[in-house]
């Protein structure tokens, strides 16, 4: 998408009369955008229509003339949808594209569309438009993930995980209160996503060039038509502007970090070793060699995809931070990276909500591996700073020593006899049994934002509310 300091006389190249003949083959290679900014087509016709409305209203052009363009312009809309255009790289971009077939269509009144713009402002606008309806639909992607894992929370309230660090298990949790832990990261995401809209929510047409046009142009008519909030205030930071995004790329690629370490979870739970839950074969494929394999091809993806879009984030950021106001070439290489990104996101986010919805939970499997590793050991310490009165780097030691008594005869804590955890410590009784299962651990932390299962219901009572 070119600087729009030139003129659209030539049918085929549209370049000004500054030279002499078009660009070399190479030159026509790396300057034509058409190849992927076609994708705008809609929204540059959108956005085409509203202008000309605009001015016609103005009095800048005739209302003819506008009916005109109108006309044609939701010609070329219908064409496109249906797959009669025909796009030419000759004509660099979706914007000359557009032009072009217009003039074509309905003659001199079409030269009159490009009055009080730059395709500067153009690009600017088709593009913010775009990543404006891709938030939008991120945000209805990721209610639905939100969805699936409140269901899930709510049927496993009661189930009980072990809870790792290190990934080591460290405490009895549930496994709804895992789910619930997504349910947060994937609310963050969303939240991101609401606000870039509103950062976003700026029409940039009527900036022109950079310096504004004198024309007697009405933006926030076009802003409204547009569904913008207002117009932008700064018009040569209003072609310069790559934030939007950059936000979304950012957005995208923290959103894809949390699809990447759920997925990671599915593949370790999936595994035999684990066995925690199990993937029907919509999301699993076989191995062509051994044919016992069922692997988590699905979540192996999804954890793959973040690193393009990381790579779409770096790229674009790098592209950007060189540039002086207000444009440069280098900015048509921003597209890509965000078509890409979106592309994978919006497969991430659908391949992970069908995941969670689809796999099978194996709760005896998750409940015995919760009182393995002395997972019931802090419920021991904090038993005997409440019943036995000791600071707890005191009942921290005892433990530790308790610990190491079960490991060495091979059992559990709630495996051993009082008479050894009275050798240890005199003031424990028989009471201390009532803390070492894991459903007594997990019932036993009802602290806001806790794993009990009362607590687990309450937050999932409060997001189903607000999603």
């Amino acid at each position: 998408m070119a600087d729009d300091t030139t003129d659209t006389k030539s049918s085929n190249q549209m370049w000004g009369g500054r030279f002499a003949s078009g660009p070399d083959a190479i030159m026509e290679e790396i300057n034509a955008s058409i190849g992927f900014d076609k994708k705008l087509f809609a929204q540059d016709i959108r956005g085409s229509i509203a202008h000309a409305t605009m001015l016609a209203h103005q009095g800048i052009i005739s209302a003819d003339d506008k009916d005109k363009i109108v006309h044609g312009l939701n010609t070329i809309l219908s064409e496109i949808e249906s797959g009669n255009f025909e796009f030419s790289r000759q004509l660099e971009d979706i914007h000359m594209n557009v032009e072009a077939r217009l003039a074509t269509l309905i003659g001199p009144a079409a030269g009159r569309l490009h009055t009080a713009r730059s395709r500067n402002d153009q690009v600017a606008l088709d593009f913010r438009l775009w990543v404006k309806e891709e938030l939008q639909k991120t945000e209805q992607m990721l209610t639905g993930l939100i969805a699936a894992f409140l269901d899930r929370a709510e049927e496993h309230a009661e189930s009980v995980m072990p809870g790792f660090t290190h990934l080591q298990a460290a405490q009895p949790v549930t496994f709804g209160h895992h789910c619930m832990a997504y349910v947060e990261m994937f609310g963050r995401d969303r939240s991101r996503v609401r606000h870039a809209i509103e950062h976003l929510d700026e029409s940039p047409i009527g900036a022109a060039a950079l310096a504004g046009t004198g024309y007697p142009i009405d933006r926030h008519m076009t802003a409204k038509a547009l569904g913008f909030r207002e117009p932008t205030r700064n018009s040569i930071d209003t072609v310069s502007d790559r934030d939007f995004a950059i936000e979304f790329l950012s957005i995208a690629a923290i959103a894809g970090m949390h699809l990447s370490r759920l997925a990671e979870e599915i593949v370790i739970w999936s595994t035999p070793q684990f066995g925690f839950v199990r993937l029907s074969d919509a999301f699993s494929t076989g191995s062509s060699i051994m044919p016992q394999k069922k692997n988590p091809d699905a979540a192996e993806l999804v954890r793959a995809k973040t690193g393009r879009i990381n790579g779409s984030l770096v790229a674009l950021l790098t592209i950007m931070k060189g540039l002086p106001l207000a444009y440069s070439k280098d900015m048509q290489e921003d597209k890509e990276q965000v078509f890409d990104a979106a592309e994978s996101l919006e497969l991430a986010i659908a391949a992970m909500t069908g995941m969670v919805r689809d796999m099978t939970v194996n709760t005896a499997r998750m409940k015995a591996a919760a009182g393995s590793g002395y997972s019931t050991a802090t419920d021991l310490a904090d038993w005997l700073v409440r019943e036995a009165g000791l600071p707890f780097r005191d009942a921290h030691h005892v433990t530790g020593r308790a610990v190491a008594l079960a490991e060495s005869k091979g059992c559990d804590l709630a495996e051993l006899p009082l008479s050894d955890l009275q050798a240890i410590h005199p003031d424990i009784t028989d009471k201390v049994y009532n803390v070492l299962t894991v459903e007594a651990s997990v019932a036993s932390r009802k602290s806001f934002g806790g794993t009990a299962p009362s607590e687990v219901r309450r937050q999932v009572a409060f997001w189903r509310a607000r999603n």
